[in-house]
C-alpha cells in the first residue's frame, strides 16, 4: 500500500511539474477500454456534433457501428462479438482521430475509411468522387426488370456520369453479355474508377472515356444509358449540410432547377440508343421539376425500397428524335 501511495505522489508531483501526461491518465485514450465503450462515445459525440447521415447509413449509431468497425478492419455486419474486445492503444489513437474527423471536420466516414459499399460490392474512394449511393444499386440487382426482359441480351451499356465507376461494375455483374462504357467529364473520378474497375477484373469489359454528356460519343450507340447525373437545385445546393461540401461540386450541381445533364440525357439520348434502347436516369426529389420541364414525355417513375419516384425510364421510341 506505502508503494502505492509513493507512485501516486510521484505522479501528482510530475503533472504538477508540467502536466505533460495527463492526457494518457485521463480522457477517451486512458477511460475507454472495449468496442462497446468506443462505439458509445462515438454516437454520443456524434449525436451532439448533429452530424448529418447520408451516405450509407440513416442514423449515428449505424454510422458510429460503420466507422469503428471499418477503422478496426473487422466485418462490417459482425458488432456483437466484438462489443467487449479490448482495444490496444495504438489503435484508440487512430480511432479518436476517426471521430474527431466525423464529428469535427464532417468528413464523410467513407472519406475517412477510404471506401464505400453498395449492397455486396466495395468501392474504393476518396474525395475526387463522390461517395457511391444509388437507387440504381437495388434495381440492378434484378437487371431493371421488367423493363429489360432477358439481362444476357444487353450487348452495350453506358454509365454516363460514372464517378468511381460503381454503377459501371454493378452493370457488368448485371448484365453479363454487355460491353460497358463509363463516361465522366473528371479526371480525377476516372482514376478513381480505374482502380475500382481494375479491382473487380474488369478491364476487358468496362471502358473509361472522358466526356462532356456525349460529346466523345458521337457514332456511339446502346442497349442502354444508365446514368445517376448531379442533380441538386442552386437552392438545395446552398442548403447542403457540410458533409457534401467535401464531395466533388462538380458531381452534385447542376444549375438552377437542377436539370443541367438531365436535359441533356434526354434531348440526345435517342442518337446514342439502339432501337428499342432505354434511358434510366435517376434524379432524387426532382420528380416534379422534371414533368414540368418535360410535359410531352410518358416519364415511368420506378419504385424502389429507399423511395419511389427518384428514378425514371424512357424508351427510345418515347424520346425526342427517338422515331427517326
Amino acid at each position: 500500500m506505502t508503494q502505492h501511495h509513493e507512485h501516486a505522489h510521484d505522479d501528482h508531483q510530475h503533472h504538477d511539474d508540467g502536466d505533460h501526461d495527463h492526457e494518457h491518465d485521463h480522457g477517451p485514450l486512458a477511460e475507454l477500454v472495449t468496442v462497446r465503450d468506443w462505439l458509445r462515445y462515438a454516437v454520443t459525440r456524434f449525436n451532439r456534433s448533429g452530424i448529418f447521415c447520408g451516405h450509407g447509413v440513416t442514423d449515428t449509431f449505424d454510422e458510429a457501428a460503420w466507422l469503428l468497425l471499418g477503422s478496426l478492419a473487422l466485418p462490417l455486419d459482425r458488432l456483437e462479438p466484438f462489443l467487449d474486445a479490448c482495444i490496444p492503444g495504438d489503435e484508440r489513437v487512430a480511432l479518436l482521430d476517426a471521430i474527431e474527423q466525423r464529428a469535427d471536420d464532417r468528413l464523410p466516414t467513407a472519406y475517412i475509411l477510404g471506401e464505400a459499399w453498395l449492397g455486396d460490392f466495395r468501392f474504393t474512394v476518396d474525395p475526387r468522387v463522390i461517395v457511391p449511393r444509388s437507387f440504381f444499386a437495388e434495381l440492378l440487382e434484378d437487371g431493371l426488370a421488367p423493363w429489360i426482359d432477358d439481362p444476357a441480351s444487353i450487348g452495350s451499356a453506358l454509365d454516363m456520369c460514372t464517378g468511381s465507376g460503381c454503377l459501371a461494375i454493378l452493370m457488368a455483374h448485371a448484365f453479363p453479355n454487355a460491353e460497358i462504357t463509363g463516361a465522366d467529364l473528371s479526371e480525377d473520378a476516372l482514376d478513381v474508377a480505374l482502380q475500382n474497375v481494375a479491382d473487380y477484373g474488369l478491364d476487358n469489359r468496362i471502358e473509361l472515356v472522358r466526356t462532356d454528356v456525349f460529346s466523345a460519343l458521337d457514332g456511339r450507340r446502346y442497349d442502354l444509358i444508365l446514368s445517376n447525373p448531379p442533380y441538386v437545385t442552386g437552392e438545395d445546393m446552398d442548403a447542403l449540410p457540410p458533409e457534401y461540401l467535401h464531395e466533388p461540386r462538380m458531381a452534385l450541381a447542376a444549375g438552377e432547377d437542377g436539370l443541367d445533364i438531365v436535359r441533356k440525357l434526354i434531348e440526345q439520348g435517342a442518337a446514342h440508343l439502339n432501337t428499342g434502347g432505354i434511358l434510366a436516369v435517376e434524379v432524387g426529389h426532382n420528380r416534379a421539376i422534371v414533368e414540368e420541364a418535360f410535359p410531352e414525355l410518358p416519364f415511368n417513375w420506378l419504385s424502389t425500397r429507399g423511395g419511389d419516384d427518384m428514378v425514371f425510364v424512357l424508351r427510345r421510341e418515347d424520346l425526342p428524335g427517338g422515331t427517326d
